[in-house]
């Protein structure tokens, strides 16, 4: 079931953070993360992707200050890796999974 959370920052933008299946369509889970001003702007850059059914229901798994320290840090505001296979597997731009 897919799950996400989100964290507002100080300056008044949010983080969000969500484990979709992956696009790829190979089973597993990808977390994505999202820096937007706003939930909604988050979740319309995912729409925008390809990703349909994405929606934020409750704040069940926030992102962790290490991810929102990641995300804040790329140009693009918005990374993804796979869920639960490496734990030190790094972020990868969004660019990388809709690859053809």
């Amino acid at each position: 079931m897919p799950g996400g959370g989100f964290a507002k920052l100080p300056g008044g933008s949010v983080v969000v953070a969500l484990s979709l299946p992956n696009p790829a369509g190979d089973g597993t889970n990808v977390r994505f993360l999202v820096h937007a001003v706003n939930r909604a702007r988050a979740l319309t850059r995912l729409r925008n992707l390809g990703l349909r059914a994405v929606y934020l229901r409750g704040n069940a798994e926030p992102p962790t200050p290490d991810e929102i320290t990641a995300v804040l840090h790329h140009p693009d505001g918005l990374l993804w890796r796979a869920e639960r296979e490496r734990p030190q597997e790094l972020w990868h731009p969004i660019r990388a999974l809709m690859r053809p």
